[in-house]
């Protein structure tokens, strides 16, 4: 399992791509678009910002996966966005705006879940490591 300390460094790595190309590249990875995600943490009332990949679109929604790697505990944002709904996200490099984020629905999960490893096994792999459920979680955009 990814340690804190790597999964910061990765994020720290991803911000210095995006900041040294002005933005032109990092907004992808392994194919699959790339959010900024900003919640606010459930313990501190602090800004926290993690990149995330995204390798399912709904409509005007995006899917990220709690994966944590197959970690057998959710990531801190996961946390975070479970005790307050309201984040704000960068999508595809455009400017952060307020999200609303819930965790699929179990059917949402049925459906999406096999679609989502069809195409990128790792995750696949990654629930094979852990007993937990990895979930699926929503963004969508909030209407102003």
């Amino acid at each position: 399992m990814p340690s804190d300390v790597m999964l910061k460094f990765m994020n720290t790595a991803h911000r210095g791509l995006l900041k040294l190309s002005f933005g032109k590249f990092g907004w992808t990875a392994a194919g699959m678009p790339v959010v900024e995600l900003t919640t606010v943490g459930r313990k501190t009332g602090q800004r926290r910002s993690v990149m995330l990949t995204s390798p399912l679109q709904v409509g005007e929604s995006v899917i990220i996966v709690a994966s944590r790697g197959g970690d057998d505990h959710h990531p801190a944002w996961f946390h975070n966005l479970s005790a307050d709904p309201k984040v704000e996200v960068s999508y595809r490099g455009g400017p952060a705006a307020p999200w609303t984020a819930r965790v699929a629905t179990t059917e949402e999960r049925a459906e999406w879940w096999p679609k989502v490893t069809a195409k990128y096994r790792n995750y696949g792999g990654y629930q094979r490591k852990t007993e937990r459920e990895i979930p699926l979680v929503v963004l969508t955009p909030d209407t102003p």
